[in-house]
């Protein structure tokens, strides 16, 4: 039997082609936000599903940045900021455990990683390559201390312990924003992924029978790499002396400071923290540039599944011992929990 054209059955089976299932695949998703680019690579049986695990991705990164950026006038970040030395101003849930863990991780680092460096960093324009002068720089350093941030554990409040202080969260808040995104993908059912947020990763599962590759990037050659690294289920974050900068004849300013001196440490070019969070990855990389590589590599060598890799001054690569022999032989330190979400 034959049908014509315009037969039902054939109409009927006509439609039921045309609305075939999605083809699963790989979904990609960049935007800018944050002030860096976010970008999420997804693996998803559904294409519809896999759309919207990375919108929900950039919307979570978007919440974030309302929340936590300096620059928005009405972000939680900005009203601390506002008020915290005059006043103990009460903290959402998520704030606080940012900066309870913020803190955590300068007592780990000796300092070296403290969020009130702002107090200095405000006074830095690299666009306009201003630095502060001495006197300005004195007199911000001496707003410049971590336990000069008080936090009351029954009122879930934070107050600065003199006018003039200020906190910036940074790229703690893009290492908490990808925590937060490979969160929610594993709640969609999504086991073979990436979300990037600048120099902020965080690899789930593989890239569908192969590791995903990372490149760290060669600090003073733009498009060449160091080292390429095969990863799986880590978080991985970057700090670079090339990411913000200008150079005023002497040396690079850039926007990695020590919150002891104010100024941008010399002896490091840029830090790679692979760690099981992106905070721990954020905090250590950025404690381990100030550092420099001696003291910083000795700091990753005590921290329990933490690993770096160190490109000093002199372009020398450094890294530490598990990735060159194996399991570190010394003692670990846990690093500081995670909160719970």
């Amino acid at each position: 039997m034959s049908f014509a054209t315009t037969h039902p059955l054939q109409r009927r089976f006509d439609f039921v082609r045309r609305a075939a299932l999605p083809q699963p695949g790989w979904v990609t998703r960049e935007e800018a936000i944050m002030g860096t680019a976010i970008r999420v690579e997804l693996w998803c049986e559904d294409s519809r599903e896999g759309d919207a695990a990375a919108a929900a991705v950039m919307h979570e990164m978007h919440r974030i940045d309302r929340a936590m950026s300096p620059h928005k006038p009405g972000s939680e970040l900005s009203r601390i900021n506002r008020e915290a030395g005059h006043r103990a101003v009460p903290l959402s849930q998520e704030m606080w455990q940012l900066v309870q863990r913020a803190l955590a991780f300068s007592a780990l680092t000796e300092g070296t990683f403290d969020i009130s460096y702002a107090a200095v960093g405000q006074h830095y324009d690299y666009r306009a390559r201003k630095q502060p002068d001495a006197a300005l720089l004195a007199a911000a350093r001496a707003r410049v201390g971590w336990r000069k941030l008080l936090l009351d554990p029954h009122a879930h409040t934070l107050r600065f312990a003199e006018p003039g202080m200020r906190i910036d969260l940074g790229g703690f808040a893009k290492g908490h924003a990808v925590d937060n995104a490979a969160a929610l993908l594993r709640q969609r059912g999504i086991t073979n992924a990436m979300v990037s947020a600048g120099g902020d990763s965080r690899v789930i599962g593989d890239r569908r029978g192969r590791p995903w590759s990372v490149a760290i990037r060669d600090p003073r050659r733009e498009g060449q790499a160091v080292a390429v690294l095969p990863l799986e289920d880590v978080s991985i974050s970057t700090s670079g002396d090339y990411e913000r900068y200008f150079d005023d004849g002497a040396r690079r300013v850039h926007h990695l400071i020590d919150p002891a001196t104010g100024c941008s440490p010399q002896g490091v070019h840029s830090v790679t923290v692979l760690a099981d969070d992106g905070l721990s990855c954020e905090a250590l990389s950025k404690a381990v540039f100030v550092m420099g590589a001696v003291r910083g590599l000795a700091l990753i060598e005590s921290v329990s599944g933490a690993d770096a890799v160190v490109v000093d001054a002199a372009g020398t690569l450094h890294a530490s011992s598990n990735l060159l022999h194996g399991l570190p032989q010394v003692p670990q330190t846990p690093v500081p929990e995670p909160a719970r979400r």
